[in-house]
């Protein structure tokens, strides 16, 4: 089915204290279906972004001291906007991201909740009343850190944006976010439009888009401007590492949610017809390009089999090609970039003795589902994250080896197990390396009142519900004398 060609959005300018401004420079945003141009956006330079953290500095105080029942209605009016405006964001994820439309469904949708639970955050903002020798009147109470500096990944430009600062403007704080250069619209200038619409007051969140040239310098200045309190960062662990380096040397509060080499489980006596229908969209959705995606298979050797014959006839049917047709379900990787990369990782481990069980060709900006086995850690594609439509198959003989390949990787995001025994099931997960576990289901999973984040090499925090408080609030005690303490003395 054929959507219809779409008009590339209206660009407005960076929007900088509540007002759209320009930039001296612009950039080619591409349509990765077929690197035609789908938007010329701003190429906003270090000074700009320092006039967006001033904007956010100097909307603090005023937004921050609103009643929290304010901030929690100018969440839901955010909602509402965007679940009223919500086929322009489905219209700019296929054609400015690559993705499926019924991604841009279901993502379009998620957003909505994030706003709402975010609003429930106003609400529970709470701290502690804790016990006191002498008497006092003693409590750990929460307060908003300030500037909130947020970058945002292209994968899933709605919800992966909105996590980063939903909650933090709930909490008080003000944002500046920096989305990826492969998004800026439907990442970052996107959701200034809804904010505004909504109105949001001015400064209380800004949007700075930049080329991959400037990144450099409009990232560093986000980073370590001394207005700037914390950083919500979510993408690569490589650039992950950076940032939460930087965040560190200058003491800054950051929660960073990084990638994942994530593995499904698949026991003697799973149910293998639902166990192949969730690997099929655990490892293709949205082409992999996902951190929770089912990077590897790990089948009980009793099963193997079995369970390939039903996983190879699903994923066989999946088209891949341009997502103006609504029935391609595969879309292009992000840019060619990305596309190469994940074709080298095939031809690495094929020339080192994989067998392509499915798929393996690669066109422009496409690679099409690919299913991989006969792997082994000399391998580049059982260590790296693939981020595309290309998963391991790995058969064990006992849970201790189950264990040791899901374990054998610096990441620690995310696990499936497939099984009848759910006691066994919970004895498995105590024992995977990772920060979310999902019993009979596949590794992609979301909810917006949930603790989501990883281990080891893949985030640091927790995002989501009263977690994500932790990593856009401050603790502080405070106490009340009234009388009661005594002092030596001598003094």
């Amino acid at each position: 089915m054929l959507d219809k060609v779409s008009a590339s959005p209206a660009i407005r300018g960076l929007y900088i204290g509540g007002r759209w401004v320009p930039a001296q420079r612009s950039f080619d945003d591409l349509n990765p279906s077929d690197n035609t141009l789908y938007a010329r956006v701003p190429d906003g330079s270090r000074d700009d972004m320092t006039r967006a953290i001033e904007a956010a500095h100097a909307a603090f105080p005023e937004w921050s001291q609103r009643p929290f029942q304010e901030r929690a209605k100018a969440l839901l009016k955010v909602a509402d906007v965007w679940e009223r405006r919500k086929d322009e964001f489905i219209d700019a994820v296929v054609n400015e991201g690559g993705g499926w439309f019924g991604k841009g469904i279901f993502e379009a949708g998620f957003v909505a909740e994030i706003f709402r639970t975010s609003a429930s955050l106003c609400y529970q903002s709470i701290g502690e009343v804790l016990p006191s020798e002498h008497g006092k009147v003693s409590m750990a109470t929460r307060w908003p850190l300030g500037v909130v500096g947020v970058i945002s990944p292209w994968n899933m430009p709605g919800i992966l944006t909105s996590r980063g600062y939903a909650a933090a403007l709930a909490a008080g704080n003000t944002v500046v976010l920096k989305p990826s250069e492969d998004t800026p619209y439907s990442g970052g200038l996107y959701h200034a439009e809804i904010l505004e619409e909504a109105g949001i007051p001015a400064g209380v969140f800004n949007v700075v888009t930049c080329s991959r040239e400037s990144v450099g310098e409009v990232g560093d200045e986000l980073i370590e401007h001394p207005l700037v309190k914390g950083i919500s960062f979510t993408g690569s662990t490589a650039v992950g590492r950076h940032i939460a380096a930087k965040a560190g040397a200058h003491l800054k509060k950051c929660c960073v949610e990084l990638g994942g080499k994530d593995s499904m489980i698949v026991l003697e006596d799973a149910d293998l017809d639902q166990a192949a229908l969730a690997a099929n969209f655990g490892s293709f959705m949205h082409q992999g390009q996902v951190c929770m995606s089912t990077e590897k298979l790990l089948v009980h050797d009793s099963v193997y089999d079995d369970f390939m014959q039903k996983f190879l006839g699903r994923a066989a049917k999946l088209k891949t090609g341009h997502t103006r047709d609504r029935d391609n379900v595969i879309g292009p990787l992000v840019n060619t970039r990305q596309a190469h990369r994940v074709k080298a990782l095939i031809d690495d481990a094929v020339s080192k003795g994989a067998h392509v069980e499915l798929g393996g060709r690669s066109w422009d900006n496409f690679v099409e589902p690919t299913v991989l086995s006969n792997v082994n850690s000399s391998m580049d594609i059982w260590h790296d994250e693939t981020f595309g439509p290309v998963v391991v198959v790995c058969p064990f003989r006992n849970d201790d080896e189950a264990v040791a390949l899901n374990n054998d990787t610096e990441y620690g995001l995310t696990a499936a197990v497939w099984t009848a025994d759910e006691a066994r099931a919970l004895r498995l997960a105590g024992r995977l390396e990772t920060g979310m576990v999902h019993v009979n289901d596949q590794n992609i999973n979301d909810e917006p009142q949930v603790p989501f984040g990883g281990v080891k090499a893949s985030g640091v925090g927790r995002y989501g519900g009263r977690w994500s408080l932790d990593a856009f609030t401050e603790l502080r005690w405070i106490t009340l004398e009234r009388g009661g303490r005594h002092y030596p003395p001598v003094f």
